[in-house]
């Protein structure tokens, strides 16, 4: 009899060990096989955290990297990064993870375009995708708050050659803007976000030398409260510029903030077919 019940479970012994997956790079294109929820897809971009598939039938599914999380024709691999040709000068990779193109002229604008919620979601996003969104051609613009989201997608007029991205703060159950979003039904408008209250927040603690982001009570304005919390004596914009300084690429951010905004990319500037 073998297996892992043939025999007492012993901590001290060192051949029970965690199972370990040969690596496999994650090149655009490969075919895989998410093992927990069965989504076959083509990586269409991989960002270390996340992977982002395009399944047969067109949809695209962003999902988490973990070793040994998929299958290549039926053996489960782990996922790690595609190796890379040296460059002569600059980056191996931009901000975003993403492999900088041979051509690295800024393409013009799509009709297409991705909506943030304030001037500080666009920075961040400018600071870490801005490479990747000049390639693709896609602007960013702030909504200035979410309030009039309906009027704002009517207005834009979308359509297959003029799709719409929307990137929401706090997306989460039975908050208003989870409410606003239900009310866009367009197939040409793709609404994702965070679940964090301000997108300060997607900021990771330890950047930016905290433990944890402080809880703010209800009642009180949350950039208010984090200043005041955080011991800081200049305004808000003084400390969101020295909060953008500490992030210098998508490992600063939480992957719910990566995941959502690589969806946004690749929805409104979709990749040639293969």
């Amino acid at each position: 009899m073998s297996g892992i019940l043939s025999n007492p479970v012993d901590p001290a012994n060192p051949r029970q060990r965690r199972p370990q997956w040969p690596s496999k790079p994650a090149e655009r294109g490969l075919l895989i096989r998410h093992r927990t929820t069965g989504t076959v897809g083509s990586i269409l971009r991989f960002t270390g955290s996340h992977v982002m598939l395009r399944d047969r039938k067109g949809r695209e599914h962003t999902l988490p990297v973990a070793p040994g999380a998929f299958s290549v024709d039926g053996e489960t691999v782990s996922l790690v990064r595609p190796a890379t040709k040296p460059r002569a000068t600059g980056p191996t990779e931009t901000a975003s993870g993403s492999i900088p193109p041979a051509d690295r002229k800024a393409r013009v604008a799509r009709a297409s375009r991705i909506l943030v919620e304030g001037i500080h979601d666009a920075e961040l996003v400018e600071k870490v995708w801005g490479d990747d969104l000049r390639a693709e051609g896609v602007v960013v613009e702030p909504l200035h708050g979410a309030d009039d989201l309906a009027a704002t997608v009517a207005s834009f007029d979308p359509s297959p050659e003029r799709r719409l991205g929307i990137l929401l703060d706090h997306l989460v159950d039975n908050t208003k803007e989870q409410r606003l979003a239900s009310t866009i039904t367009h197939r040409d408008v793709l609404i994702t976000g965070h679940p964090y209250v301000d997108v300060w927040q997607a900021i990771k603690p330890e950047v930016i030398g905290i433990e944890r982001w402080p809880t703010i009570p209800r009642g009180t304005d949350w950039k208010t409260g984090i200043i005041e919390n955080l011991g800081f004596s200049g305004t808000s914009g003084e400390l969101w510029t020295q909060l953008l300084k500490r992030v210098t690429s998508f490992r600063d951010l939480e992957p719910g903030l990566v995941g959502a905004v690589e969806q946004l990319i690749d929805f409104v500037a979709p990749p040639p077919p293969d």
